[in-house]
């Protein structure tokens, strides 16, 4: 780092993306995108002529994105957020929510990016452990008195809790946001989006990037109480107003409507990742019941990280932590069928080598 960085920054500990490499084609299970491209109708919109018109601002308001969303989700368009991808509304979310006096709470086994927002603005976090099986204890975020972050499927584990444990917090943290992270929700998970009409305290945050096949185009939205949506306006027209591109706005328009095309493939990828944990189960790996577009898994057959490796050798790609907890994990994005066929003839002939 340079001379010139802020000494307040120094010792951050930056979020770490899952890995991109160019040496040869792989099959990538690792970053948790849709083996899937865009719908039909996505392409077609973002067209030459949109193309043409990049000369132009784009809306700041989102208007026409927000009231499809609106519309979908049965909200009204002032209770939408949209953002540059779901990472920039957890950004305005610590931002705008939380300070020194004013804390954040969330899991040890979590999305990483959670701690880098505490860090970034000197907030005093709340790690707290999930339980030994990685499920969350919702009696351990009652009455904390600081901004609750709860993924919800988590990652990398893929467990849900319930809309009653989430009313439950919500309603001990009257004083602080409930922030339910829904990065994964349509993979078998149940979003609480209507429980922004009785609790103005929540805030969820769904994004673009995972049943919608936009990744690379950075979308994401939130729901809330129209009070905690003019919150985050705030944070954004006082960084970036235009952090949407116009031609981002249109597919966004468009990925709504043909939300059935959407549907179906996340329909594909849970049958594909039911296929991949019975096979695993059977090959003796222990398979967390994931409710998300990925598996979480460990054998005791092979180290984590000898997996990934020999993996990565046969051109597959999965995502391994070093943290403690879980470094003899692996979280493996679910892909197309074949893909997962692929994944787990490759998984078996690695353990039948090792154990000749």
């Amino acid at each position: 780092m340079s001379r010139y960085l802020s000494s307040r920054l120094a010792a951050l500990d930056a979020y770490t993306p899952g890995e991109q490499p160019r040496d040869m084609q792989y099959i990538k299970l690792n970053t948790n995108e849709s083996p899937f491209p865009p719908s039909p109708l996505v392409l077609q919109k973002v067209s030459e002529a949109e193309v043409s018109r990049l000369n132009l601002y784009p809306d700041p308001e989102a208007t026409a994105l927000r009231g499809k969303l609106a519309g979908l989700y049965g909200v009204k368009p002032e209770n939408v957020f949209v953002s540059n991808g779901s990472d920039d509304i957890l950004n305005f979310a610590f931002m705008a929510f939380c300070d020194k006096e004013h804390g954040a709470a969330f899991a040890d086994i979590t999305y990483g990016f959670y701690p880098v927002y505490g860090d970034l603005y000197g907030i005093d976090c709340k790690v707290i452990p999930l339980k030994e099986d990685f499920t969350l204890d919702p009696m351990d975020y009652h009455g904390l008195g600081r901004m609750v972050v709860i993924a919800n499927p988590n990652a990398p584990t893929g467990l849900s809790i319930s809309e009653a444990d989430i009313r439950g917090i919500l309603e001990s943290n009257p004083d602080n946001v409930v922030l339910i992270d829904e990065a994964y929700v349509d993979f078998g998970g149940r979003s609480v989006c209507p429980l922004i009409n009785e609790y103005d305290n929540l805030l969820v945050v769904q994004t673009y990037s995972k049943s919608r096949s936009m990744a690379g185009a950075r979308l994401g939205f939130a729901f809330g109480s129209p009070e905690l949506i003019a919150d985050l306006n705030l944070i954004k027209y006082s960084t970036n107003p235009y952090n949407i591109n116009r031609l981002t706005l249109i597919a966004g328009e468009a990925a709504i409507d043909s939300n059935d095309y959407f549907v179906d493939n996340s329909k594909k990828i849970i049958e594909a990742r039911e296929y991949a944990a019975a096979e695993l189960r059977r090959l003796g790996f222990a398979v967390t019941d994931s409710k998300a577009n990925f598996l979480f898994a460990k054998s005791d057959l092979i180290g984590g990280e000898e997996l990934y490796l020999e993996l990565k050798k046969r051109g597959i790609l999965v995502r391994h932590f070093s943290k403690e907890r879980i470094k003899d994990f692996n979280r493996i994005t679910v892909g197309t069928m074949e893909q997962m066929e692929k994944f787990i003839a490759a998984v078996a002939e690695i353990l039948e080598t090792r154990n000749q």
